[in-house]
């Protein structure tokens, strides 16, 4: 058979029909129908593929896509956070997006709206892919399954085509590579990629059917399970109502040195964590087992001439933080906004490029780093002493909270969300608050304009600039100041900050006109949330130098807790609050 050697042009190619694929292609077709755009898929769907949790941060992107509904409608059980056995000691507990003792109960499917935009899902990969990949074709994008790019065809930093296992060339003026950990564009551009020696993990699962949920909040909200072994760590992910997905993670060199198949090392997993033996007592596996490598890596660079790294291309970051797909739907975005401008030409393409690469490699490398000091600091690997002492000396952390903070924090607070301080997917209070439950040496991860009364701005020796957010297929530019590396919107909770430390710099006037500001907005609930939010956004002020604080001996000195707001307690303490509120039926508790 003669091979077809035709040539096919585009305005867009993107290798890989998962999340970044259809992220791209839905928002490129939504905000310019014009734009050719195709997808090439190796396999053809629906087929399995782990990252099943997600974090609140893709919901509105789901919507945005206009496919949020469809997914609401599968099904999937809500996210309303996740369950940790992890860090000093074997106490378990709980990372929520929402407080559960505030959550409503209501039918579904719902819209995005109230308690759900604070939530995520739970997905079946085989059937939340395709529901996207659909969305995808309905918008007008070609999608070719069971597609195979043979070659990618360079010439210096430029993509010149695809050739395809058909023998087809397909040409396009921007490629897109969301082809996951195989890096396809990547590989053939000879991008290095840096992979810290000591997150060099595998991955081992398997589905199960009729697992039992560990908890059921309300209707189908529950919370990932997150139990620490000595040598490792097991997911439990509930995908619907009948379907769990369960794995082992442990770094390489202990499988290796254990002498087990991967199948030997998984059930042995299960044997040994009791919380999950329980829950799987009368669920059955589908099988096979599965596995495979799980290193967390971070491209040198990820955008050029006319490409694009997205999602795990890119980078990959561990999945403790269940941050992959929130990284991929993401970057897709951010690759897709980049091309609509670049398209228009009323923006400095140097500039989008480089907002592009330094933004979601940025973001990429706080998880990562994360990641590192999470692995470091748990008191339960028993088995892996040495191997989490080497965590610590390759990342250079010292492991008491204060210190540890202060490493965390070189990459900056102010990339992952334009306008809102957090870190690692996680807001200020509740990463320090993680600290403070792996250490028990400082009492409390203290919240630095706690001491003091006067906080003034200091924009010494930085230049007024701008940084891009997205809006409605635009990148708005936004005024920030750019000392060094750090920038600071001039946007979200630090302009409000700013605004009320340019009328007045006494610690409890700032207080009383934050409140004032936010009152006029939201309901109580949400002017507490946002003053959280503000508070939070003074300690990325101070941290980073933009805020001077000091004392004034005959005014009170701010005394501010975030025991108060938090959304990371020990389980008991959890069911505690729910006992106060009177909300203790809301949940049920299977383990």
């Amino acid at each position: 058979m003669t091979p077809n050697t035709e040539s096919f042009m585009y305005d867009v190619a993107i290798v890989g029909g998962g999340p970044v694929g259809s992220t791209v292609s839905t928002l490129l077709k939504k905000y310019n129908p014009d734009l050719s755009v195709i997808i090439l898929e190796k396999e053809k769907f629906p087929r399995d593929h782990v990252g099943e949790s997600q974090l609140p941060s893709i919901s509105p992107i789901l919507n945005e896509m206009g496919v949020w509904n469809d997914v609401e409608a599968a099904g999937f059980p809500i996210k309303i956070g996740a369950s940790y056995t992890w860090g000093r000691d074997a106490d378990q507990w709980d990372f929520d997006f929402y407080p559960v003792e505030k959550w409503q109960d209501e039918p579904r499917p719902a819209m995005y709206d109230g308690q759900r935009k604070h939530t995520a899902f739970q997905v079946d990969r085989a059937i939340y892919d395709e529901i996207l990949l659909n969305k995808a074709r309905s918008m007008g994008v070609e999608v070719r399954e069971e597609t195979r790019v043979e070659e990618v065809l360079v010439d210096g930093d430029r993509i010149e085509g695809f050739r395809l296992h058909t023998g087809e060339v397909i040409t396009a003026r921007y490629y897109i590579d969301g082809s996951g950990t195989v890096g396809l564009l990547r590989r053939a551009l000879g991008i290095g990629s840096q992979a810290p020696k000591t997150l060099r993990n595998i991955a081992v699962w398997d589905y199960w059917q009729n697992a039992e949920w560990a908890v059921e909040i309300g209707v189908g909200a529950t919370r990932v399970q997150v139990r620490s072994l000595p040598y490792g760590w097991i997911w439990f992910i509930p995908l619907g109502p009948t379907r769990t997905s369960i794995g082992l993670i442990c770094p390489s060199e202990y499988y290796k040195e254990s002498g087990k198949t991967p199948e030997e090392l998984y059930l042995q997993a299960l044997d040994d964590q009791g919380t999950i033996k329980k829950l799987t007592a009368n669920a059955k596996r589908e099988g096979p087992i599965q596995s495979c490598k799980d290193w967390s890596h971070l491209a040198d660079t990820i955008i050029g001439e006319n490409w694009f790294l997205c999602g795990e291309a890119a980078g990959f970051a561990d999945p403790i933080l269940a941050a992959g797909m929130s990284l991929a739907h993401g970057s897709g975005r951010e690759a897709a906004y980049t091309i609509l401008e670049l398209e228009r030409g009323e923006l400095d393409a140097d500039w989008l490029r480089r907002r592009y690469n330094d933004r979601n490699r940025t973001n990429i490398e706080q998880h990562i780093r994360f990641a590192q000091y999470w692995y470091s600091a748990n008191g339960c690997f028993t088995d892996l002493k040495d191997h989490c002492s080497a965590i610590a000396k390759e990342a250079g952390v010292n492991l008491t909270p204060n210190q540890a903070w202060r490493w965390l924090s070189q990459g900056g607070f102010t990339t992952e969300s334009l306008g809102l301080p957090t870190f690692g997917s996680f807001d200020i209070a509740s990463a320090k608050q993680v600290l403070e439950l792996f250490d028990d040496r400082e009492r409390e991860c203290e919240l630095l304009c706690n001491g003091y009364n006067v906080f003034k701005l200091n924009f010494h020796g930085a230049e007024q600039a701008y940084m891009g957010m997205l809006r409605e297929g635009r990148i708005i530019q936004i005024d920030c100041w750019r000392k060094g590396s750090k920038q600071l919107p001039l946007h979200g909770m630090y302009k409000i900050v700013i605004d009320v430390l340019q009328a007045t710099s006494d610690g409890e006037e700032i207080i009383k006109l934050l409140r004032q500001t936010l009152q006029s907005n939201s309901s109580q609930f949400e002017q507490k949330f946002a003053l959280v939010f503000c508070m939070q956004a003074l300690e990325v002020l101070i941290q980073e130098g933009w805020v001077i604080r000091s004392k004034n001996k005959k005014r009170p000195v701010l005394n501010i807790s975030i025991k108060d707001s938090k959304f990371v307690r020990k389980s008991s303490d959890t069911q505690r609050t729910l006992e106060e509120h009177g909300a203790a039926g809301t949940i049920k508790m299977n383990t």
